[in-house]
């Protein structure tokens, strides 16, 4: 019996021969980079000490980090020195490195990443997050260069990937760190207080949206002594709530077709939109502090708190709007902006993780390290296996081509060759 040799795709290879070219030249040492992030805001690090202190238990591995990487994360040079890591100017860590690892890759940080991508070199891989869906076009820009990118964004939700879910990760904390902003904000106290100058009520929270993000923020605001309350279109989010201390709120709405894969929410038509609009306001009026968390990968958050809405709402009320980086879930936020309609305080933060950038660093490392791990085995060998599920999601660009299917479908790209099954000689 002999195999008959699969059909070359457009980039000379298909999805099963897809390997990388590092481990088919025998590379004996990986080099890993990791530069100072400069887009605007962004606090966190892509790698901490604790992380190379791991890599660097792996043979032939080195670690370059530029000076000054870590500091705004709370991660000082000493640390990474001690772990094993070389310091290194920008030039050099991509002029030296094999893999690079950034948070904010010039795929999500715009103009701001210009010059590094003018620095990536043929050959490199670059991991890290870059706004694949929204931005499809810099996997071709990646191509062209002919640097493999890794987005992480993509990892599919799979128990196997769970350890590397950076989306996931950050939506923790910045669930976590919403509360936190609405309390600060808010004229009223979040738990009820009795006192000798009479009973304080406790705040009344409703969450909406309950992912990651809201999952913790209805925690986070329970722990509070608030009275907390949560909606999702996804009928499985019910239970979520209830785990959490929450009341679930629930809509006279037909939410049969609300989740799409992997476990997020779907875009849904305006008809359904207009209609949770008008059962939500009565809702949204009794509330205190309203956080809305709801997006859909790749497109514009819905809008679930209109201006009429936000009008009803009681004065001295604060809504925190997590969706706010992609147009907001209430009708009135602007990104970066907090501001005051009809009496409500509407915050529309951006980068909320980098407010929380220790831990939002070694949450986002350890996903990091997680991956590498996948990636580089035992002996230190590279090895980016595109037959394994997680790297077939992920990887937007390859040997100056696009492999990624749901990214060649953005791009109006041809399939690429299936392998042809076996035959007999």
């Amino acid at each position: 019996m002999a195999k008959t040799e699969p059909e070359v795709g457009p980039g000379g290879y298909t999805v099963r021969t897809l390997n990388n070219q590092l481990t088919e030249m025998g590379v004996a040492q990986v080099i890993i980079g990791i530069p100072k992030e400069t887009c605007p805001g962004e606090t966190r690090v892509a790698f901490t000490p604790a992380n190379v202190a791991v890599m660097k238990k792996k043979p032939g591995i080195r670690v370059l980090i530029e000076q000054g990487a870590g500091d705004a994360a709370g991660y000082p040079d000493a640390d990474y020195v001690s772990a094993g890591a070389e310091l290194k100017d920008r030039v050099a860590i991509f002029a030296e490195s094999e893999i690079v690892l950034q948070v904010q890759t010039p795929g999500s940080s715009g103009s701001h990443g210009d010059a590094d991508l003018g620095a990536l070199k043929e050959g490199q891989i670059l991991i890290g997050m870059m706004d694949p869906l929204a931005n499809p076009s810099f996997a071709s820009t990646l191509a062209e260069h002919k640097v493999t990118g890794v987005a992480l964004e993509l990892v599919p939700r799979i128990t196997r990937a769970q350890a590397m879910d950076v989306l996931s990760s950050m939506a923790m904390i910045a669930g976590y760190k919403a509360v936190l902003m609405a309390s600060v904000s808010s004229n009223r106290m979040f738990p009820m207080n009795m006192t000798a100058a009479g009973t304080l009520n406790a705040s009344r929270v409703f969450i909406m949206g309950v992912g990651v993000a809201g999952l913790q923020a209805c925690s986070t605001a329970k722990r509070l002594g608030a009275i907390v309350e949560a909606y999702d279109v996804r009928p499985a989010a019910r239970e979520q709530i209830l785990s959490v201390g929450a009341k679930p709120v629930e809509l006279d709405l037909d939410t049969s077709a609300a989740e799409g894969t992997g476990g997020y929410a779907k875009a849904q038509g305006e008809d359904f939109l207009k209609r949770q609009r008008e059962l939500m306001t009565e809702v949204v009026k009794q509330m205190d502090v309203i956080i809305t968390t709801a997006a859909v990968p790749g497109a514009k958050s819905p809008i679930l708190v209109t201006a009429d809405m936000v009008k009803a709402m009681k004065p001295g009320a604060v809504i925190v709007d997590l969706a706010a980086e992609r147009g907001g879930n209430c009708e009135l936020t602007r990104a970066g902006e907090t501001i005051v309609e009809h009496g409500v305080t509407i915050i529309g933060p951006v980068n909320v993780p980098s407010s929380v950038a220790f831990h939002a660093s070694q949450m986002y490392g350890k996903n990091m390290e997680n991956l590498l791990n996948l990636m580089i085995d035992k002996e230190g060998q590279l090895n980016l296996d595109m037959e394994d599920e997680i790297f077939q999601n992920t990887v937007i660009a390859h040997q100056g081509d696009v492999p990624q299917k749901r990214m060649r479908e953005l791009l109006n790209l041809p399939p690429l060759a299936e392998p042809q099954a076996e035959a007999n000689a």
